[in-house]
This record gives structure tokens, C-alpha cells and sequence, in this order.
């Protein structure tokens, strides 16, 4: 037989009331009072009903997980799925589990996210950015539910999001190869219409201009994210009547795709044509030649979105958007090894006084 709240309050010589404020641990409660009710919880291993608790409390400490977006992400992308297992473990610290919500079939009946929000009790929504996002995705924050965005700009009263820097990641990358001494260099993005491609290659001309090189259009090209895709560009790439010295991809797939391109074309990596990614999964660390990335901070993404929801929740308004720095790693795809802050400054400085003397 289940036992319920009154069974235990006769057990412990106690109120219903204030067996509910201990399992819920509210203050208040006398000592000596609260032993004696955990005791007799413990002794019979008593779990208290899920659905009478959400009443009671107005909480089901319950995260919806939404993959937005026609094209999504999903489980399988390699970046994201290492930002909800970090995710995963920080929330779940705080007291919280999971719920994925399939947004397929819901597409199509052009149902409410708020609506469905509502039926399973959940206390907030962790928003991952797909392509081509739902209106109802916006709609979810704007009505005031709390929810954190990853990669997707959140402005709600009760949401907020996280996005890498990726204009700046893209300097980095320019800056790169500058102070390499590579001038000529290609970009291959993500779809023409992704805000994080478009901002990644934003970052890419302006550190172009700024270094005084010269941005080809016959070396910019686009394709998903994905592997197939990043092949299919590199090939559009090395159609031309010259071939750039170095390309950077805005994905780690799409830089391994155009690896395998530039080798089916009888050139080396990095011999003929640097590479470098964006992201570091951890296929680059073994692929051949391994490759050099920006590496996006999941880690500092999983737990940042946690405690953020955590505060949209319990009552913390207009939290401000997180831009998260990255960080670039130097492997056998540049053909180089990461510069030293010293080496870095002193060749800034040379390029600096080289540019004042002409």
C-alpha cells in the first residue's frame, strides 16, 4: 500500500502541512521537528507523489529541452552535445531533471510551445538554435516563460542566451595567418541565412580590411556545418584559377570535408593549403594532419545555461546575453605551433613598424 503525506504526519505525531514544508524544505520549521519527520521518511522510504508535489510547490523541477528550428541540431552534433552533458550534470545539481521535447509532429499542427509548456509543468526551457527557427520558439520567450537560448538571441523577460563572440573567434583566425605571414585566405561558412555563419564571416572581412588583404569571392563559399558539405565547397574553391593559402572553415566538419577534398585534388594539408575549424570536437585531435580550431569553452556553455535558467526561474529578471571568448588551437593542419604571448607581441609590433616605415 502507498503511503501518503497524512500516513507519515500520524507516523511522526505531526501536521500534514508541515511534513509537505519539510519535504519541500521550507524555513521555519522547529529542529527537533524536522528530524523526527525525516526519520520516519527514511525509515519507510517514503517518495512523495510527483503531481501532488508540483501542486503544492507550483514546481516540477522539470527542464524542457528544445532543439529549435526545421534543421536542427539534434543529439548527434558533436559541439552540442558536449554543452547538454555539461548542462545535464549542473542542472541536475540544482535539482532539476529533463524533458526533450519532439518538436516534428508539433510543427506541423503549428502548436504553442507555451501550451505544451504548461501541460508537462516544466519550470523552464533550454533552447538550442536550429536553422530556419520557429516564430513560436520567440513567441515561448516573449511571453514571459523563463528560457536561455545557446547560439540563438532570447529576449524575453524571463530568458536570456549565450552565444560565442564569433566575430572576434574570426579575427583571431585572420590575425592568425597574418602574423604567419599568410595574406591570401578563403572562408567557408554556414548556410547564407545562419546568424552565427553570417557574424563569423562578418568577423572574417573585417579583420581582412583591417590587415589591408584582399577578400576574393571566388573563395568564399558556403555550405550547412556538415562534413559533405564542406567537401562540396572546397571543391567549388580549388575550381578557381587560383587556389588561397589558407581556408577557414566555420565548422570543424565542414574543415574536415575540405580536407579530404584538397587530398583528392592531389595537394597536401598544410603544405599547399592551411585549414582551420571551428569548435574543436574531438575528431580533431585525430584526424589527418590533425586540425587546428577555435575552441568554443562547452564546458563554460553548460554550466553558465544552467545556473543562468536557475536564476530566470526562481524570480531573477532581465539577465543580460553571456558572449563567450574562445580560444585558438594550433595543430598539424597550420603547419605551425601556437605563438608564445611574447612571440605574438613582438611580431604585432614588426607588422606594426613594417606598416609606419611604408
Amino acid at each position: 500500500m502507498s503511503l501518503t503525506i497524512k500516513d507519515i504526519a500520524k507516523m511522526a505525531g505531526v501536521s500534514p502541512s508541515t511534513v509537505s514544508k519539510v519535504l519541500n524544505n521550507y524555513g521555519g520549521i522547529n529542529p527537533e521537528t524536522k528530524r523526527k519527520v525525516t526519520e520516519v521518511i527514511q525509515k519507510v522510504d517514503y517518495q512523495p507523489n510527483f503531481s501532488a508535489r508540483s501542486l503544492a510547490t507550483k514546481k516540477s523541477n522539470l527542464i524542457g529541452l528544445i532543439y529549435a528550428g526545421k534543421i536542427n541540431v539534434d543529439m548527434t552534433h558533436p559541439f552540442f552535445n558536449e554543452v547538454i552533458s555539461t548542462f545535464k550534470k549542473a542542472i541536475g545539481q540544482l535539482g532539476y531533471d529533463i524533458i526533450m521535447f519532439s518538436n516534428e509532429q508539433f510543427r506541423q499542427d503549428n502548436g504553442s510551445y507555451i501550451a505544451r509548456c504548461r501541460h508537462f509543468h516544466v519550470d523552464g526551457c533550454l533552447v538550442i538554435a536550429g536553422e530556419e527557427v520557429e516564430e513560436l520558439i520567440y513567441e515561448l520567450a516573449r511571453g514571459g516563460f523563463p528560457c536561455m537560448g545557446i547560439d540563438i538571441e532570447l529576449t524575453g523577460p524571463r530568458s536570456s542566451y549565450l552565444m560565442t563572440d564569433n566575430v572576434n573567434l574570426s579575427r583571431k583566425v585572420v590575425e592568425y595567418f597574418y602574423l604567419n605571414s599568410i595574406r591570401e585566405i578563403g572562408f567557408i561558412g554556414g548556410r547564407r541565412d545562419s546568424q552565427i555563419s553570417n557574424l563569423r564571416k562578418q568577423g572574417f572581412i573585417e579583420a581582412m580590411n583591417q590587415f589591408g588583404l584582399i577578400v576574393k569571392d571566388e573563395w568564399i563559399r558556403y555550405g550547412d556545418f556538415h562534413e559533405d558539405s564542406g567537401y562540396r565547397a572546397m571543391k567549388e574553391v580549388l575550381k578557381s584559377k587560383s587556389y588561397p593559402e589558407a581556408i577557414f572553415c566555420a565548422s570543424d566538419l565542414m574543415a574536415l570535408g575540405a580536407i579530404t577534398a584538397i587530398k583528392e585534388e592531389g595537394l597536401k594539408v598544410p603544405d599547399d593549403i592551411r585549414i582551420v575549424g571551428c569548435d574543436d570536437i574531438a575528431a580533431c585531435r585525430y584526424s589527418d594532419p590533425k586540425l587546428t580550431t577555435v575552441k568554443q569553452d562547452k564546458e563554460k556553455f553548460g554550466k553558465l545555461a544552467a545556473y543562468m535558467l536557475n536564476d530566470l526561474i526562481n524570480g531573477t529578471s532581465q539577465l543580460k546575453p553571456v558572449l563567450i571568448d574562445s580560444e585558438l588551437i594550433v595543430r598539424d593542419s597550420c603547419g605551425g605551433r601556437e605563438l608564445s604571448r611574447g612571440e605574438e607581441s613582438e611580431r604585432i609590433q614588426s607588422a606594426i613598424t613594417l606598416g609606419l616605415k611604408s
